[in-house]
Protein backbone atom coordinates (compact mmCIF):
# COMPACT_ATOMS: atom_id res chain seq x y z
CA UNK A 1 0.00 0.00 0.00
CA UNK A 2 1.24 3.45 -0.94
CA UNK A 3 -0.02 5.44 2.07
CA UNK A 4 2.01 4.67 5.19
CA UNK A 5 0.18 7.06 7.53
CA UNK A 6 -2.31 9.89 7.76
CA UNK A 7 -2.25 12.25 10.73
CA UNK A 8 -4.75 15.01 11.45
CA UNK A 9 -3.26 17.37 14.04
CA UNK A 10 -5.84 19.88 15.31
CA UNK A 11 -3.23 21.66 17.46
CA UNK A 12 -0.89 22.32 14.53
CA UNK A 13 -3.85 22.74 12.09
CA UNK A 14 -2.30 20.19 9.72
CA UNK A 15 -3.20 17.08 7.80
CA UNK A 16 -0.18 14.94 6.92
CA UNK A 17 0.13 12.05 4.47
CA UNK A 18 3.24 9.87 4.39
CA UNK A 19 3.67 7.60 1.37
CA UNK A 20 6.38 5.29 0.09
CA UNK A 21 7.03 4.21 -3.48
CA UNK A 22 9.25 1.63 -5.17
CA UNK A 23 10.80 4.33 -7.35
CA UNK A 24 13.68 6.78 -7.41
CA UNK A 25 13.22 10.31 -6.06
CA UNK A 26 13.48 11.84 -9.56
CA UNK A 27 10.58 9.67 -10.78
CA UNK A 28 8.37 10.74 -7.86
CA UNK A 29 9.39 14.39 -8.40
CA UNK A 30 8.07 14.17 -11.97
CA UNK A 31 4.61 13.37 -10.54
CA UNK A 32 4.51 17.01 -9.37
CA UNK A 33 6.47 18.63 -12.19
CA UNK A 34 4.77 17.06 -15.23
CA UNK A 35 1.12 18.17 -15.53
CA UNK A 36 0.17 15.07 -17.55
CA UNK A 37 1.41 12.79 -14.75
CA UNK A 38 -0.07 15.08 -12.10
CA UNK A 39 -3.54 14.90 -13.57
CA UNK A 40 -3.38 11.10 -13.58
CA UNK A 41 -3.39 11.07 -9.78
CA UNK A 42 -4.24 14.46 -8.23
CA UNK A 43 -7.98 13.77 -8.11
CA UNK A 44 -9.46 10.60 -6.67
CA UNK A 45 -10.57 8.06 -9.31
CA UNK A 46 -14.18 9.32 -9.30
CA UNK A 47 -13.08 13.00 -9.53
CA UNK A 48 -10.23 13.06 -12.08
CA UNK A 49 -8.20 16.24 -12.40
CA UNK A 50 -7.40 18.15 -15.58
CA UNK A 51 -4.71 20.84 -15.48
CA UNK A 52 -5.40 23.77 -17.79
CA UNK A 53 -2.03 25.24 -16.82
CA UNK A 54 0.83 24.25 -14.56
CA UNK A 55 3.70 26.70 -14.11
CA UNK A 56 6.15 24.73 -11.97
CA UNK A 57 8.31 27.72 -11.02
CA UNK A 58 8.41 29.83 -7.85
CA UNK A 59 5.60 32.35 -8.27
CA UNK A 60 4.02 30.19 -10.97
CA UNK A 61 0.30 29.52 -11.03
CA UNK A 62 -1.54 26.32 -11.85
CA UNK A 63 -5.21 26.06 -12.71
CA UNK A 64 -7.09 22.77 -12.69
CA UNK A 65 -10.51 21.29 -12.30
CA UNK A 66 -11.85 18.01 -11.00
CA UNK A 67 -14.80 16.46 -12.79
CA UNK A 68 -17.51 14.82 -10.69
CA UNK A 69 -19.20 11.58 -11.80
CA UNK A 70 -22.13 13.79 -12.93
CA UNK A 71 -19.81 15.92 -15.11
CA UNK A 72 -19.67 18.97 -12.81
CA UNK A 73 -16.32 20.81 -12.84
CA UNK A 74 -14.87 22.00 -9.54
CA UNK A 75 -12.02 24.44 -10.13
CA UNK A 76 -8.87 24.90 -8.08
CA UNK A 77 -5.59 26.81 -8.24
CA UNK A 78 -2.06 26.57 -6.90
CA UNK A 79 0.61 29.21 -6.53
CA UNK A 80 4.10 27.82 -6.12
CA UNK A 81 5.91 29.41 -3.19
CA UNK A 82 9.13 27.34 -2.98
CA UNK A 83 10.99 24.67 -4.92
CA UNK A 84 14.11 22.77 -3.91
CA UNK A 85 14.67 20.47 -6.88
CA UNK A 86 14.05 16.81 -5.99
CA UNK A 87 13.59 17.67 -2.28
CA UNK A 88 10.75 20.10 -1.56
CA UNK A 89 7.77 21.72 -3.26
CA UNK A 90 5.52 24.27 -1.55
CA UNK A 91 2.33 25.82 -2.83
CA UNK A 92 -0.77 27.69 -1.79
CA UNK A 93 -3.90 25.79 -2.78
CA UNK A 94 -7.39 27.15 -3.13
CA UNK A 95 -10.75 26.90 -4.80
CA UNK A 96 -11.38 28.82 -8.01
CA UNK A 97 -14.45 30.23 -9.72
CA UNK A 98 -15.52 28.90 -13.13
CA UNK A 99 -13.52 31.67 -14.83
CA UNK A 100 -10.30 30.58 -13.05
CA UNK A 101 -10.22 33.48 -10.59
CA UNK A 102 -9.59 32.78 -6.92
CA UNK A 103 -12.68 32.03 -4.85
CA UNK A 104 -12.02 34.33 -1.91
CA UNK A 105 -15.04 33.03 0.02
CA UNK A 106 -12.99 30.01 1.11
CA UNK A 107 -9.52 30.30 2.69
CA UNK A 108 -6.65 28.70 0.84
CA UNK A 109 -4.36 26.11 2.39
CA UNK A 110 -0.59 25.78 2.17
CA UNK A 111 0.95 22.51 1.02
CA UNK A 112 4.48 21.29 1.65
CA UNK A 113 5.74 18.21 -0.18
CA UNK A 114 9.06 16.64 0.77
CA UNK A 115 10.82 13.72 -0.86
CA UNK A 116 13.56 11.54 0.58
CA UNK A 117 15.30 8.37 -0.50
CA UNK A 118 14.78 5.52 1.95
CA UNK A 119 16.90 2.65 0.68
CA UNK A 120 15.66 1.92 -2.83
CA UNK A 121 12.30 3.60 -2.15
CA UNK A 122 11.13 7.19 -2.02
CA UNK A 123 9.19 8.56 0.92
CA UNK A 124 6.89 11.44 0.06
CA UNK A 125 5.35 13.49 2.84
CA UNK A 126 2.56 15.96 2.08
CA UNK A 127 1.52 18.38 4.80
CA UNK A 128 -1.50 20.66 4.35
CA UNK A 129 -1.63 23.69 6.67
CA UNK A 130 -5.01 25.22 7.51
CA UNK A 131 -5.93 28.69 8.77
CA UNK A 132 -8.27 27.50 11.53
CA UNK A 133 -9.76 24.46 13.22
CA UNK A 134 -13.01 25.25 11.41
CA UNK A 135 -11.29 25.13 8.01
CA UNK A 136 -9.54 21.85 8.86
CA UNK A 137 -12.82 20.30 9.99
CA UNK A 138 -14.69 21.56 6.90
CA UNK A 139 -12.07 20.22 4.50
CA UNK A 140 -12.04 16.81 6.20
CA UNK A 141 -15.86 16.80 6.14
CA UNK A 142 -15.75 17.60 2.40
CA UNK A 143 -13.73 14.41 1.92
CA UNK A 144 -10.18 15.73 1.67
CA UNK A 145 -8.62 12.97 3.77
CA UNK A 146 -10.37 10.12 1.97
CA UNK A 147 -9.93 11.78 -1.42
CA UNK A 148 -6.18 12.23 -0.93
CA UNK A 149 -5.78 8.61 0.18
CA UNK A 150 -7.58 7.49 -2.99
CA UNK A 151 -5.59 9.90 -5.16
CA UNK A 152 -2.27 8.79 -3.68
CA UNK A 153 -3.30 5.18 -4.21
CA UNK A 154 -3.12 5.76 -7.98
CA UNK A 155 0.57 6.65 -8.01
CA UNK A 156 2.08 3.14 -7.96
CA UNK A 157 0.53 2.25 -11.31
CA UNK A 158 1.73 5.56 -12.83
CA UNK A 159 5.29 4.95 -11.65
CA UNK A 160 5.16 1.40 -13.01
CA UNK A 161 3.94 2.55 -16.44
CA UNK A 162 6.52 5.37 -16.61
CA UNK A 163 9.46 3.10 -15.74
CA UNK A 164 8.31 0.30 -18.07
Amino acid sequence: MTVVSTVKDPNALTLTFVTEFDAAVDQVWQLWKDPRQLERWWGPPTYPATFDSHDFTVGGRSLYYMTSPEGEKMWGWWETTAIEELLRYEFDDGFANDDGSKNTDIDSTHGVVTLEAVGDKTRMTIVSFFTSQKQLDEMVEMGMEEGMREALGQIDSILTSVSA
